[in-house]
């Protein structure tokens, strides 16, 4: 893999969809940290199916503080792991309210001492719900998940065992990056969930099969 392959690969992504975004839906920075953080090993379609039910009876710190744990379990409860994302998203409500004017911080530390909250959910916030390209230190990010650990690797765009070592990979051989870092963890995530998914990759449909590495190609 070489420059020219990777902004090849970009540039068709691009060309594909030329304004990716979450598939979450939110309307506010808070709505999406909550569905971010609900999302942990769940389908974002699952967490889309509840916070339809939730957001329009509580959707800020205050009114979700105000559900109690017991309250907002029975909104998410078909979300796994829903026992441990009730807590923390009660713990999380409790520390915007009190330190934070019940606002979202536009800040990485401050995000990630949340209860819950990671610098992969941190990224997304940052880069989806603020429009971030570098962070505080005015460094490149990128939030990288399962599916864009796989993808990078898999195609040979970029080489991490940890989902750190693959963001600093993809970040230092991503060419042109005030041109792509912006979209690419949408580009990398949407790709990798409808097209290079994980037990049987759709390579005959692929839109940069030919530029691809991964050696054990499908039909």
């Amino acid at each position: 893999m070489n420059k020219d392959k990777r902004r090849e690969i970009l540039v068709r992504l691009r060309e594909n969809n030329p304004k990716p975004t979450t598939e979450l839906e939110y309307s506010t920075p808070f709505e999406l940290l909550a569905a971010v953080l609900l999302s942990a090993q769940a389908t974002d379609v699952g967490v889309n199916k509840a916070t339809r039910k939730l957001f329009p009876v509580a959707n800020t710190p205050q009114k979700i503080w105000d559900l109690g744990v017991d309250g907002l379990k029975e909104y998410i409860k078909t979300i796994g792991l829903f026992n441990s994302k009730a807590e923390n998203l009660i713990k999380t409500c409790r520390i915007l309210l009190d330190q934070h004017q019940g606002e979202v911080p536009e800040n990485r530390e401050a995000l990630e001492a949340l209860p819950g909250v990671g610098r992969k959910t941190a990224n997304v916030v940052l880069n989806t719900a603020f429009g971030w390209l570098k962070d505080n230190e005015g460094r490149y990010f990128i939030a990288v998940d399962t599916h864009i650990q796989r993808v990078a690797n898999r195609t040979g765009y970029a080489k991490g065992k940890t989902v750190e070592e693959t963001e600093q990979s993809i970040i230092r051989n991503t060419p042109n990056k005030e041109e792509f870092m912006f979209d690419l963890h949408h580009w990398l995530i949407l790709h990798g969930r409808y097209t290079c998914v994980a037990r049987k990759p759709k390579c005959g449909s692929c839109i940069i099969e030919d530029l691809c590495e991964f050696k054990e190609k499908t039909e």
